[in-house]
Parts: C-alpha cells; sequence; structure tokens
C-alpha cells in the first residue's frame, strides 16, 4: 500500500513554516475476499470479486524539506467491490496466463484512527480505483489455483481538505491511494 501525494506550488509562502509531505516506503497488507465468475466467452470472463483488505501506510511530515517533523500512521480497512474483466488465453497442459483490467470500489472503515494521534489528517473514506494485473491459472486435480499481480491506482483525492490540522493538511494538494497486490486464488 502506497500513497501519490502532489504537493501544492509554494512559491508565495514564508519558507520557515513549510512542511512537505512524503511517502518513503511501501507497507504490506492483507486481503481476503470471495470469487464470482461469469464465463461471457470462451476466453472472456466477468469477475466480481468482494473482500477486505487490511493494511497500513507512513505519512512523513518534514520542515523546510530537511528535517523530519512527525510520522502519521494511517491504517486502512477497506471493503472492496472490484467488477474486472478476465482474459485468458488457450488452457496448456494444466495451466492457463491470463489478463484482468477493471474498475475497484473501495470503502475505508478505519479511516477516523489517524485521529488518535498528535496530528490530525482526515481522508475520505470513498475511493474508486482502476485495476490492471496478469496471472496465471493453474488446474489442478480438485480445484483450480491461480497466482495474479495486479496494480490498484485511486482515481479520487482521499484527502479531506476541510478537516485536521491546517499546517499540515495545506502541505498536500492531492493524495491518491496505490496498492499492488500478489493474489492467490483457490476455485
Amino acid at each position: 500500500m502506497d500513497f501519490g501525494i502532489r504537493r501544492p506550488d509554494l512559491t508565495d509562502t514564508i519558507p520557515l513554516k513549510l512542511f512537505f509531505a512524503d511517502v518513503s516506503r511501501i507497507s504490506p497488507g492483507f486481503q481476503v475476499s470471495i470469487v464470482s465468475d461469469l464465463r461471457l466467452a470462451d476466453y472472456f470472463s466477468l469477475r466480481f470479486l468482494p473482500g477486505i483488505t487490511f493494511g497500513q501506510r507512513r505519512l512523513y511530515f518534514y520542515r523546510n524539506d530537511t528535517v523530519l517533523d512527525t510520522k502519521v500512521e494511517v491504517e486502512s480497512s477497506f471493503l472492496d467491490f472490484p467488477l474486472v474483466v478476465k482474459y485468458k488465453s488457450k488452457r496448456v497442459n494444466n495451466y492457463a496466463p491470463y489478463f484482468i483490467g477493471g474498475f475497484n470500489v473501495r470503502y475505508d472503515l478505519a479511516r477516523r484512527k489517524v485521529d488518535d494521534q498528535d496530528i490530525d489528517v482526515k481522508l475520505k473514506p470513498f475511493d474508486i480505483y482502476f485495476e490492471i494485473g496478469f496471472g496465471i491459472d493453474y488446474y489442478l486435480k480438485y480445484f483450480k489455483f491461480s497466482t495474479e499481480l495486479k496494480l490498484s491506482t485511486g482515481l479520487m483525492n482521499v484527502l479531506d481538505t476541510g478537516a485536521g490540522d491546517l499546517q499540515y493538511v495545506e502541505s498536500i494538494d492531492r493524495l491518491n491511494s496505490y496498492l499492488v497486490m500478489l493474489c492467490f486464488h483457490f476455485e
């Protein structure tokens, strides 16, 4: 899990009061979902995988671009409602590679946990994600096992600019969510 940060144009502000937001590294998470698959054609299917995702991200705020001022841990518990199209190749022996693409609607249940810290940065709970990825279906004797790698990019600004400590909130112009997922499906 990661954030994409766009900083505002700070050319007209006083340099001594500037805060700069940054995300230094990605953090791992965990997801559990249910697979629903509707076959549209020989190699196409529509998939709905409702589930829940747990994770944590860290925002670092630097004063004057050099001195670390504070760290904010943002916990997330997403309710996921992805709808993706799967295009798979013809089965060769017991495996078939595939590509996926679609959209995911996520609602963050744990966004308020940021309030428990020294500073207050609020996030909007709702976001729409674009998802793209690839994987391989392995056909075993009693079930199908799939490995999948996908990128989920948030399309909306999740920073609530009307709430929180203004000195920190104003240091971020736009905040987007990014998720890179390694998924294992048992069907």
